[in-house]
């Protein structure tokens, strides 16, 4: 799959006009690892993940830390996750990943995306099943066999690691994320992810037409609107 693992899911949207949505958005999911944990990335290592990813991103470090303050004060807002499941343009299956403080609020808004993309809202399981929860860890390398063998060695439960033009990815039980990044680290040091999160990644692919394609990029446009949506995780291939 190799980089087109992010063709797949569309996640917080990237462009200039819209940084100061990813810098909210990132602010909230900071705020929530800390919170869920403990506000110090070293005794956190969801947080210190999540920090890397942010940095990543461009997100100013000012916001990194403003989202540490609040964790670190007492209240604060009540976030909770919340997962829609349906059906995009095409027939391909779609996983919203949002995090809200207002779930009837957030419901409306999602809703109304698929309403308005020409996609069929699901209830809770309608294509759970056709997607595997993974750790997802993608980087520039050749060695397919010798990662493998560096994974196993570190007792991960590898799924796949597949290589595609010079880039690796590798697929493992979501539970061993933290233990696989670590092997990986241990074994090259210097070595910087392209991609490094737990996701849900679907088991085949549905071929979209020139026209669904088109829809359903605007469906995704509409979804990455929502302030509350996090992850929009999808099984769609693009025509090429």
């Amino acid at each position: 799959m190799g980089r087109s693992f992010e063709n797949r899911k569309h996640s917080i949207a990237k462009t200039a006009a819209q940084k100061s949505k990813l810098y909210s958005r990132y602010g909230k999911m900071l705020y929530v690892v800390a919170k869920n944990g403990v506000p110090e990335p070293e005794s956190n290592p969801a947080l210190k993940n999540m920090i890397e990813k942010a940095k990543k991103e461009q997100v100013p470090s000012h916001v990194i830390e403003k989202a540490m303050e609040k964790a670190r004060g007492a209240g604060g807002e009540d976030y909770s996750e919340a997962k829609y499941e349906g059906f995009g343009p095409g027939g391909c299956s779609v996983i919203v990943d949002c995090l809200t403080d207002n779930p009837t609020r957030t419901f409306t808004d999602v809703r109304n995306c698929f309403n308005k993309g020409g996609a069929k809202l699901g209830n809770t399981g309608t294509v759970a099943h056709s997607f595997d929860h993974l750790a997802v860890l993608s980087f520039k390398g050749e060695d397919a066999d010798q990662i493998l063998e560096t994974l196993l060695e570190a007792d991960v439960n590898v799924d796949d690691v597949e290589s595609e033009e010079g880039q690796l990815t590798v697929f493992a039980a979501a539970t061993d994320f933290y233990n696989a990044k670590q092997a990986l680290l241990e074994m090259q040091p210097d070595l910087e992810f392209d991609v490094q999160e737990i996701a849900f990644v679907g088991q085949s692919d549905v071929e979209l037409s020139a026209e669904d394609a088109e829809a359903f990029e605007k469906f995704l446009d509409l979804l990455n609107e929502c302030d509350d949506v996090q992850n929009v995780y999808h099984n769609a291939k693009f025509p090429e």
